[in-house]
């Protein structure tokens, strides 16, 4: 560990920036701190923005090592989220009286496919027109006898009604 004795002389604001307000610092061991004389003490001068780097490499260690933490940081790489419950499931005879842009959670079966991103969409209730772009399968291969849940969004014209898939999830 380094003494710097004339660390009075040097500021640091509020980005971390160290400013040393002399030109030149003495650095000495700290269990030597009170044991040098003064012509020792002399030989042993370090220029200024020797001992400035050396104080910036130290916190910026620092706050490195505090950034990494083991539940801290800047950066989340586990991809982690909520494990509780989610919004109720809700059937398709319900879902056809909800209002417009009402988010909806459905489980039941995809059992065909009716052209570009639109299929039905059936459960015990009833069946409802569902749009799924390609990136909501997320490489999930999905047939008539497979029971999905999906979530998104009432979408209510005129005449039709159709879901607007945001999230699928093969059960």
């Amino acid at each position: 560990m380094l003494y710097c004795p004339q660390v009075e002389k040097a500021i640091i604001n509020q980005h971390n920036i160290l400013y040393i307000l002399e030109d030149t610092m003495t650095m000495l061991p700290i269990s030597h701190k009170n044991h040098r004389s003064a012509s020792s003490r002399k030989s042993s001068r370090i220029p200024a923005a020797l001992c400035a780097s050396l104080a910036l490499l130290l916190t910026l260690g620092v706050s490195n090592a505090l950034a990494s933490g083991p539940n801290g940081g800047y950066t989340n790489n586990n991809r982690g989220g909520f494990t509780g419950p989610g919004p109720a499931v809700t059937t398709v005879n319900q879902a056809k009286s909800m209002r417009d842009d009402s988010h909806v959670t459905l489980e039941g079966h995809i059992v065909r496919h009716i052209g570009g991103d639109r299929y039905l969409f059936e459960d015990n209730t009833g069946s409802i027109n569902v749009e799924i772009e390609n990136k909501r399968w997320q490489g999930q291969t999905v047939g008539p006898n497979d029971l999905v849940e999906i979530s998104g969004e009432l979408d209510k014209d005129w005449s039709e009604m159709e879901i607007d898939v945001k999230r699928i999830v093969k059960k």
